[in-house]
């Protein structure tokens, strides 16, 4: 059959269709790669848990503002009793409880999760990684099981014949030989078997299998059909000639002959062309053990142009799986097996045999029995060399490697002892004293998976999920799989909840095995049309970029470029990057949230208004979520998190480390700004408040004595020196009372104004001078502009506190491998030294900042706060790690 979607090269020919669309075997895989029915309804677990804390932040937000707005209604209007200016007084304390509610929601967060996702897909692409899905990233970075093909990912995919057995003589992989063995073949063989090894490997093989020029060592195609047209090269043979010079082989005579392609069904490859003196022979190649069981004779090695063939006897099979194919697979060299027969007339090829039958329980087509073995081919796909140390990595970062593979069950065994998937813990010993041997499970094929993992239910194989639960925590190889064994081992990882059983997880403990607390997260690789179901099943399917299908490609999240399962590594390594980034930003952010809600809360009871302004809450999200998350979605891996085991989805995304981290130094900040809230006009001899009135300038006089030292209030900046007033002094009233110049500015704005129980009242001051009331206009004052820039300061500093989660001392390490933290963090320094430092006049009263600027002392003053950040880290950090959270939790 011809699978839908398949590409004819070359020739022509008629075929019948069958079935189309979805009842086709290319439409019921392409059904279940592209319809919308295949797309996964659960998100990525960091995704899951971002919703989950977005949700709770919102509920906490709500509740607190609402508590606020009700709280300075109350005091306002119930407690003081002053409902003279009750509605602009209730619009301010609606602003300032959304001001409280934005202060408390992250609206940064979705951009930094956005923007971590695309550094790290940009990033992963210069490194052979090429991200189709952005939050397969991040999946990446939970993955607890890796499903690996061997061929080309674990293996360089650069098939070599190293040894061989044909017609009786065997030749052994050995170092010590010089010689390629091709020409060892053709030294100990005679000329007829030479000739039909010669001829089998070239016409028995896919026209898309060639080779480079001499020289070039290129393979283009089947790489283990290319490593075989390399032998036939060295026996003497040019594949090229031998093809357009046979009859049913050449291209103009391809309708002469027969072929029939290789399928996983059949696990072997046939191609039947007539003889030159009359009958037809068919060549035939595949598994090692397929082959054997479909011949009935051996070639035997004579000399002389006949050849004999003799019985092939069972004590003759035993022999030569034991000497050959054993000895081959444990070098971990795959073995394919050559056969041929001959027939008398073109035989009936459509004829199936009633007793033996394909891999898959179909019967076989009976011109591919009763084979005349010609030999065993040992073919060795040479290991990667970065794979082993890959490999140790995802042991060491708790990710479980597991082997997926065609190949017998020696070869895949020897390759996974090889790069390190089968460890000592996967043995046992011997007490006959002989090599040990592999524990129950850990490696089987296919056909054994199957019938374990499904039960006959009404005549037809149903999975069986409580049967799989009993198999999959020791498998670690599968050899001689299918396609339909990826899909049911994704299937049955992703359903598993085998970590709920306390019972079974504690007997597993017991024998090595650590089963992780949550529901495992899948990665899975593959190359074929065939493999594209499994890999959409799987959390993050991996397609191959040089031999994988466009569907497979298609249905992947990720393509490596290369074909290298260390580049998968990669892919988990920036995935865990991305939540770590994410993780930073939430513990910058929360602990932004937490200082702004505490200081606006505050004053929300203590004054029934909030030191931060809306829009000073609002330049605060546009420097700190915007800039800052860049600053730390950005942040570069670091090996150290190949050394933690994967995050589980049901933990919180804020651990007991995060939380200590954003508690204390949520402390040490909102400590600072309560105390420059409460403490600081006293010591710094200026008014308390939000608002100063324009016109009524404060200003110390300095140059008087100690004992006369005054604030004075110029009535009117903007007055010249009249005959009144000849002096060219403005009007101006001089207190060493800060209340008392407080009351005059209430006063010159309304001078009807009369508070019960207030000490001055308007009178006090008189009334009737011209130069009381200039037109007055509130404008921010200096106070409440040096709580907000040290508040923007010292969460400048804890961007570089927050890079660390897991109670590092050294705060800087690696700080230079990111130059976008330093150029961001410099650069929120300049505009914020450009909002409180510089004198803006009327634009200050956009943002809310005192409009002369705070000048050089308080700028000084919040520096020194600021830096006191990261001295709290070292202080807050030791007292942590001995007293509140355990080393292990940090």
């Amino acid at each position: 059959f011809i699978i839908a979607g398949s590409t004819v090269s070359t020739g022509s020919g008629k075929m019948l269709v069958a079935c189309v669309g979805e009842s086709s075997v290319g439409g019921r895989i392409k059904a279940a790669v592209y319809s919308a029915d295949a797309e996964e309804a659960e998100g990525s677990p960091m995704t899951m848990k971002l919703e989950t804390l977005a949700h709770q932040i919102s509920y906490f937000g709500l509740a607190v503002s609402a508590l606020c707005l009700f709280g300075m209604i109350i005091i306002q209007f119930g407690v003081n009793g002053d409902t003279e200016t009750w509605w602009p007084d209730l619009t301010r304390f609606i602003i300032t409880a959304i001001t409280i509610l934005a202060v408390v929601v992250p609206e940064g967060l979705p951009f930094a999760v956005t923007l971590s996702l695309a550094f790290s897909a940009r990033r992963l692409g210069e490194k052979d990684n090429l991200v189709k899905e952005l939050k397969s990233c991040e999946t990446m970075g939970s993955a607890t099981t890796i499903c690996s093909d061997k061929t080309g990912t674990l293996t360089a995919n650069r098939m070599t014949v190293r040894g061989a057995y044909v017609a009786g003589i065997s030749h052994m992989p050995d170092s010590s030989e010089s010689e390629p063995i091709g020409i060892r073949i053709k030294q100990k063989t005679s000329e007829a078997v030479k000739d039909i090894l010669g001829q089998l490997l070239c016409i028995c093989t896919m026209d898309e299998s060639s080779l480079g020029a001499p020289g070039e060592n290129v393979f283009k195609g089947n790489p283990t059909e290319c490593a075989l047209l390399v032998l036939a090269e060295s026996l003497g043979y040019d594949y090229r000639k031998v093809r357009s010079e046979t009859k049913g082989r050449s291209e103009q005579t391809l309708k002469d002959g027969k072929v029939i392609m290789f399928s996983s069904a059949r696990k072997m490859m046939s191609w039947a062309v007539p003889k030159e003196n009359g009958g037809w022979r068919i060549y035939c190649k595949g598994a090692s053990e397929v082959v054997m069981s479909r011949c009935t004779k051996t070639q035997a090695s004579e000399s002389g142009e006949d050849m004999v063939a003799t019985a092939l006897e069972p004590e003759t099979v035993t022999k030569i799986e034991e000497t050959v194919i054993h000895a081959f697979a444990s070098k971990a060299m795959r073995t394919i097996g050559v056969a041929y027969r001959d027939f008398d007339s073109k035989p009936d090829f459509d004829a199936t045999s009633s007793t033996i039958t394909n891999a898959d329980g179909t019967p076989a087509q009976e011109v591919e029995t009763e084979l005349t073995l010609i030999g065993i081919m040992g073919i060795e796909d040479p290991l990667r060399p970065e794979v082993p140390g890959a490999i140790e990595k995802c042991y060491n970062a708790g990710i479980d490697v597991r082997m997926v593979t065609g190949d017998n069950l020696e070869t895949a065994v020897a390759i996974a002892k090889d790069c390190g998937i089968l460890r000592d813990e996967h043995f046992s010993i011997n007490e006959a004293g002989g090599p040990p041997q592999l524990k129950k499970y850990r490696a089987i094929e296919g056909k054994e998976f199957r019938t374990h993992v499904h039960q006959t239910v009404n005549g037809e194989q149903v999975f069986n999920q409580d049967k799989f639960d009993e198999i999959w925590p020791y498998l670690r190889v599968l050899a001689r799989s299918s396609p339909e064994d990826k899909l049911t081992l994704a299937k049955g990882l992703n359903a598993s909840v085998l970590y709920k059983n306390t019972e079974r997880c504690q007997q597993l403990e017991k024998e090595g095995i650590k089963i992780f607390p949550d529901r495992q997260v899948v990665a899975m690789t593959g190359d074929g049309t065939n493999d594209a179901p499994a890999l959409k099943k799987a959390d993050v399917g991996f397609a191959m970029g040089k031999a994988g299908t466009q569907v497979a490609k298609d249905a992947a999240d990720i393509v490596l470029l290369k074909d290298n399962f260390a580049d998968i590594v990669v892919a988990a390594l920036w995935g865990r990057n991305v939540y770590e980034s994410i993780s930073k930003f939430v513990q910058f952010q929360l602990t932004v949230n937490i200082v702004a809600v505490t200081v606006a809360v505050v004053g929300a009871f203590y004054k029934q208004d909030s030191p931060l302004a809306a829009t000073q809450m609002l330049w605060v999200n546009l420097i700190m979520d915007s800039l800052a998350s860049l600053a730390l979605a950005t942040e570069p891996p670091t090996d150290d998190m190949l050394q933690r085991p994967p995050v589980n989805r049901s933990k919180s995304m804020i651990t007991k480390s995060m939380w200590t981290n954003m508690l204390g130094h949520a402390f040490y900040q909102a400590v600072v700004l309560l105390f420059l809230l409460f403490a600081f006009p006293d010591i710094g001899s200026m008014p308390q408040g939000t608002d100063y009135v324009k016109g009524l300038h404060y200003f110390k006089n300095d140059w008087m004595p100690e004992e006369a030292k005054a604030t004075c209030l110029y009535l009117d900046p903007d007055w010249k020196a009249t005959e009144e007033f000849p002096d060219g002094d403005a009007p101006r009233l001089c207190s060493s009372d800060i209340k008392i110049l407080e009351r005059f500015a209430l006063c010159v704005e309304d001078p009807e104004r009369d508070v019960k129980d207030d000490e001055y009242k308007c009178s006090y001051f008189g009334g009737d001078h011209k130069y009381w009331k200039p037109n007055p206009v509130k404008a921010p004052s200096l106070h409440y502009t040096i709580i907000f820039n040290t508040f923007v300061v010292m969460t400048l500093f804890n961007e570089i506190n927050s890079r660390k989660l897991h109670g590092e001392m050294n705060v800087f390490h690696n700080i230079t491998a990111n130059p976008y933290f330093a150029s961001i963090f410099f650069l929120i320094a300049l505009f914020q030294g450009i909002v409180g430092a510089i004198p803006l006049g009327e634009g200050g009263r956009f943002i809310k900042v005192y409009g002369d600027g705070m000048g050089g002392m308080y700028w000084l003053m919040a520096l020194g706060l600021g830096l006191g950040v990261l001295v709290w880290q070292q202080i807050f950090v030791n007292v942590v790690k001995k007293f509140v959270v355990p080393k292990a939790e940090l």
